[in-house]
Order: C-alpha cells, then sequence, then structure tokens
C-alpha cells in the first residue's frame, strides 16, 4: 500500500492524516503538457507517466499505450462541446425527444419493464434488469484475490452516478423531468427506479470495496432543485434505505453533489452519508461547524475559477483557506470542486498544486 493510498482511506474515514490529499477532477491535457514537459497529444503514456513522478497526488491513470491522439481541432466536431482532450458526441441531460414522441409517453414509460439502459447515455449505462447481472458487472474491477472482501486501510471504492435523483433527470431531460416530477403518474416511475436502485446497493454491499461515491446532482450552483417536501418523499428516504443496505455491509459512503449543497447537507448525513465532495458554492467550514466532533468527510472547496484568474495573490489566498478547513475536520481533500478542465490555466493549476504540496499538512 503507497503512502497515497493510506492517506486517502485515512481522509475518508475522518482520521486526519498528517498529509492532506488530493482528490481532482482532472480534465486538462494542456496542464498535463505544461507540468510534465512531455506532450500530452503526442506521447499520452510518456506525458502521464512524468506527471505521475512530479504530482503523485493528483493519482492520475497511466494510458496503456503511447499512440499520438488526435487533437480537438483534427476531430469530428459533434457540436456537443468538449472534454478534455475529446469533443462530446452526446449530452446526457438533453433533450428526450428521440426516446418520447409525447408527455404521455413519458408518464406510460416502465423503468423495470425496460431493465437494460444500454445506450441511453445515462452515464452508467448497462443492463440492470437483475442484481446478478449488475454484480458481474462491477466485481470484475476488482482483484479476484479480494474475494468479497477489500484490504484494510484500502481505499477501494465504487462509484455510482444514478443514486436516485439522477434516473429520471437522464431518462427524461431536465426540462421534462422538471414538468413530470410534481404530477401524481410520476410517483410509479420514481417507485420502479427505487426498484433498480435497491438491485444496484445489494450489489455493491457484496463487492470488494469500502467505500461507495454515491452522486446525485440535487442542487445547482444556487441551491436546491426541487422543495424539501419532495425531496423527503422521493429521494431522501431512499438515501437512507439504500445506504443502511451498504454499512450494514461494513462500507461508508461519500456522497457527491454538484453546485451549492448547503441546504441539503444536514439532511444527506442524517440519512448516513460519512461525508460529501462537492463545489465551491458550497460553504465547508459551515458545515464543519456545524458538525464539530464528527471528523466529516469534506471536499469540493478549491475554485477553478481562482486558477483560471492565475493571480498568485488569490490563488495563496484559497489555498490556504483550504488548509484551514482541514483543520476543522479530521475528513477533508485538498479539491477543486467545479473541476480542473482544458480551458484552466495551466500556470495557475501549477501554482495551486505547488503550494499544496507545501502548506497542506497537519
Amino acid at each position: 500500500m503507497t503512502t497515497r493510498q493510506h492517506d486517502r482511506y485515512q481522509a475518508l474515514m475522518g482520521l486526519a492524516p498528517k498529509n492532506i490529499p488530493h482528490w481532482e477532477h482532472w480534465s486538462c491535457p494542456d496542464g498535463e503538457t505544461y507540468l510534465s514537459g512531455i506532450d500530452h497529444y503526442d506521447h499520452p503514456r510518456q506525458c502521464r507517466q512524468r506527471l505521475q513522478e512530479l504530482y503523485p497526488q493528483l493519482g492520475l491513470g497511466i494510458p496503456k499505450s503511447d499512440d499520438p491522439i488526435p487533437r480537438p481541432e483534427e476531430q469530428e466536431d459533434k457540436g456537443k462541446g468538449r472534454w478534455g482532450d475529446q469533443n462530446r458526441d452526446h449530452w446526457q441531460q438533453q433533450d428526450a425527444s428521440h426516446r418520447f414522441k409525447d408527455e404521455a409517453e413519458m408518464l406510460a414509460f416502465s423503468p423495470l419493464e425496460q431493465g437494460d439502459f444500454t445506450g441511453w447515455n445515462v452515464v452508467v449505462d448497462g443492463d440492470f434488469s437483475s442484481e446478478a447481472i449488475i454484480y458481474e458487472r462491477f466485481r470484475k474491477y476488482y482483484p479476484a484475490e479480494w474475494g468479497d472482501q477489500a484490504p484494510d486501510g484500502y481505499p477501494a471504492e465504487v462509484f455510482f452516478y444514478n443514486t436516485m435523483f439522477m434516473w429520471p433527470m437522464l431518462v427524461f431531460g431536465y426540462e421534462n423531468f422538471m414538468n413530470l416530477c410534481l404530477l401524481p403518474e410520476f410517483e410509479r416511475i420514481m417507485d420502479e427506479f427505487a426498484e433498480i436502485n435497491r438491485r444496484v446497493f445489494r450489489a455493491f454491499a457484496r463487492l470488494p470495496v469500502n467505500f461507495a461515491i454515491c452522486h446525485d446532482d440535487i442542487v445547482l450552483t444556487r441551491g436546491p432543485v426541487c422543495s424539501p417536501d419532495w425531496m423527503h418523499k422521493y429521494i431522501f428516504p431512499r438515501y437512507e434505505e439504500y445506504w443502511s443496505i451498504l454499512k450494514a455491509a461494513g462500507k461508508e459512503v461519500i456522497f457527491m453533489v454538484d453546485g451549492r449543497v448547503d441546504a441539503y447537507a444536514d439532511d444527506v448525513i442524517a440519512c448516513g452519508a460519512r461525508g460529501i465532495i462537492s463545489e465551491p458554492y458550497t460553504d465547508y467550514k459551515a458545515i464543519a461547524r456545524r458538525h464539530e466532533g464528527k471528523n466529516l468527510f469534506l471536499a469540493g472547496e478549491g475554485d477553478n475559477r481562482v486558477l483560471m484568474r492565475n493571480d498568485p495573490a488569490e490563488i495563496e489566498a484559497m489555498t490556504r483557506s483550504m488548509v484551514e478547513t482541514a483543520k476543522m475536520t479530521g475528513g477533508y481533500m485538498m479539491c477543486v470542486g467545479n473541476h480542473i478542465p482544458f480551458n484552466v490555466t495551466p500556470e495557475g493549476i501549477k501554482r495551486y498544486l505547488d503550494l499544496s504540496a507545501d502548506i497542506s499538512h497537519r
């Protein structure tokens, strides 16, 4: 087990590792080229290998091949924007007119009857028609010698994007979901998505992992999408149910959410989450104060807008503030919560990473 892995496990568990680790959402090829001195597109494997030597805290995977990657301007533009070194050919939260001809057809849809969502662009595509199928699909990503138990102290994780809220949003599209979610007929649909997820979390309980990263974008940058009443009817009871299945199997839950989660942070924690990773719109210090003594896991306080401006004093102030929050709770990771995408200034990234290496210690 490496020191980095050990620190990550300690942070996720709220055990206050001396070195505060990173959890960075990374898709910045120009940043890789700048930091490593090796062109990401010409030599992707060599670039990542050098980056791993210089900045192991990023924990980035190393490609098997060093074959050149076409630059975005050389790729066919699908019109759906860019992610890292690729142009996207779809957008998950697009209008669902290609699936349903009208609202009546949406309300008649049966998630359980569908079962197999392969090719639906619901982020975690695939067949959800049985617990056995789900288990086999995810089990193959972990060493066979682990059996049904991950090593103690190892941050083995499983990630699931559609913890509950995302299912209808991705299947129907954002605007359609907003139009449908208050209708009485929608209750059956949510019940069926809930049954699909029972299969998912029962399967996850059997995996050799110590953590489940459960994602749901229940808020926007200014706060909640749906009302507390709606959330307490359709979402939070399911979180409590699913996470109790995981916790009974000895697994901890980390909740991942975009936006400003302040309004629902306490609800998520009450449902059984060990902590939250979100975006810089969230007031992390306030959450840490409210839950003093619990050593919650928190991450996402860093802001890519600060990195983009590349003001040394501003980057230093942000990074030092993050370290101060880390001293308020034993569970904390350095994290630019609104991502480090392709258009972030490489110089700003380097300032943040280098300063973090100097001061992110307890």
